[in-house]
């Protein structure tokens, strides 16, 4: 209803665009699995390894997790090159913030600024949903689901992607705020393997992980046994 609003009071916004706009949007919400788990001093960021182009499986081995500094991490579904742009500027704008002030930039204001990218370009909005997340010297550990238009909501556990309202019943189901390391991976693991099954857009070769502490930046993924061994049964 905004956009159409909007159209009606601006004449260089055609419906022809805000048709374009909603075809992309829609997209965005059509691949990808992925998960944030904030713990009481880790955060754990899980992402399936499936890229899609329509119908057609273009890669099963992509990850959709991207390192931002030594403590912070952002998870991406939509577009590629939208979250790509998007994680190269605000991890220039981190790095200068270091240079600058001697100290790191905290997690909320990288949240903020990504919210404020969002909203200034809605109109012609990055196709992305994301979850950044990592260990903050100044907060703790803290997740924030960021939509495409700007919204950012502090949350102890989110969702994105396509395989999201699948993931996120599982989450919900068994999070616990002090739950271990081991088994926070073990859960996000679960919801991605589970979002895999029913969501034709989510799946790969594996789960990518990563876990963020305060003195701590892991990445790996899980394949064929691993998986396997989480799950109890044969690999999705």
């Amino acid at each position: 209803m905004l956009m159409h609003s909007y159209a009606a009071h601006s004449p260089w916004i055609q419906m022809s665009d805000l048709d374009r706009v909603a075809k992309a949007l829609e997209k965005a919400y059509r691949g990808t699995t992925t998960i944030g788990l904030a713990l009481k001093e880790h955060v754990v960021l899980a992402a399936d390894k499936k890229a899609t182009s329509g119908i057609y499986v273009a890669h099963r081995n992509v990850r959709k997790i991207i390192k931002i500094t030594d403590r912070f991490a952002l998870t991406i579904a939509g577009l590629v090159a939208d979250a790509q742009s998007l994680a190269d500027y605000i991890r220039a704008e981190a790095h200068y913030y270091q240079l600058v002030n001697g100290r790191p930039m905290g997690l909320r204001s990288i949240a903020y600024l990504l919210s404020l990218i969002l909203n200034e370009y809605k109109y012609f909005p990055f196709i992305v949903q994301l979850i950044l997340g990592g260990y903050d010297y100044y907060e703790g550990a803290k997740i924030f689901a960021i939509e495409p238009y700007g919204d950012v909501t502090e949350e102890r556990y989110a969702a994105t992607g396509s395989g999201s309202p699948i993931a996120i019943g599982i989450i919900e189901s068994e999070y616990e705020p002090g739950m271990s390391v081991s088994d926070a991976v073990k859960l996000a693991v679960k919801a991605v393997a589970a979002a895999s099954v029913r969501d034709a857009f989510s799946g790969g070769i594996g789960v990518d992980v990563v876990v963020v502490g305060k003195d701590t930046f892991n990445e790996y993924t899980l394949q064929g046994e691993e998986v396997k061994k989480i799950l109890g049964r044969a690999q999705l």
